[in-house]
C-alpha cells in the first residue's frame, strides 16, 4: 500500500508524459495539413488551366 501511494504522489515522469503527448498534437497537425495540401497540390496539376491562371 506504502509503493502504491508513492506512485500517486511522484512527479518524476510527469515531464516526459507531457512533452509526448505534445510531440503527438503536432504531427497529427502536420499529418492534417500535408493531407490537406497534397489535395489542392495534387488538383493543380490535374488541371493545367489552374497553373496557368497562377502565372
Amino acid at each position: 500500500m506504502k509503493l502504491l501511494s508513492k506512485m500517486l504522489v511522484e512527479e518524476r515522469g510527469q515531464g516526459l508524459t507531457e512533452y509526448a503527448f505534445i510531440l503527438v498534437f503536432v504531427a497529427l497537425a502536420v499529418i492534417a495539413a500535408l493531407g490537406n495540401m497534397g489535395a489542392a497540390v495534387a488538383q493543380v496539376f490535374q488541371h493545367p488551366t489552374l497553373m496557368e491562371a497562377l502565372e
